[in-house]
């Protein structure tokens, strides 16, 4: 019995451990281009992009081939670009936008990749204008704080 258990335990974590290497894949001019972890051929854990100009370009984690967790992007002078969750490859829950001074241009909440609940704008770190929206299509627009308070729940933006 004891035997048969044993064995049975060594064949299941050799058949799930699977082949696990860390790759690094470069540009033709021999620049990195990205660098992660493979199981069983497939991306998983943590991965770095980069520019041509050696700039890191994105960087987050993989769940079988697919973006997973929390993503960073940047331009190719190193500032940041964009930033949010990924959920099954989608892009999912509120996502920061940056202009190219650094500054949070706006952030909006998404579903599936499109705007699903609402994306707040901003000029010189100020919040200007807030939108609504339900499966990419915009519902409501506001211009004022208080009337946006008035008309929404405030933690509907949590």
């Amino acid at each position: 019995m004891f035997k048969t258990l044993w064995l049975a335990l060594l064949f299941f974590s050799v058949n799930t451990a699977g082949e696990r290497r860390y790759v690094k894949d470069y540009f033709e001019d021999g620049t990195l281009q990205a660098e992660g972890w493979l199981l069983n051929g497939e991306k998983t854990a943590y991965w770095k992009y980069y520019h041509q100009n050696g700039q890191l370009s994105k960087e987050g984690h993989f769940r079988f081939n697919k973006e997973e967790k929390y993503w960073y992007f940047y331009r190719p002078d190193g500032s940041p670009l964009m930033e949010g969750h990924f959920s099954k490859g989608q892009k999912q829950k509120w996502w920061l936008f940056y202009n190219a001074e650094g500054n949070i241009n706006h952030k909006c909440q998404l579903s599936k990749g499109i705007k699903n609940g609402y994306c707040l704008k901003y000029k010189k770190k100020k919040l200007v204008s807030a939108e609504k929206y339900e499966n990419g299509k915009k519902i409501d627009e506001w211009f004022d704080f208080r009337s946006f308070k008035r008309d929404n729940n405030l933690s509907d933006l949590q």
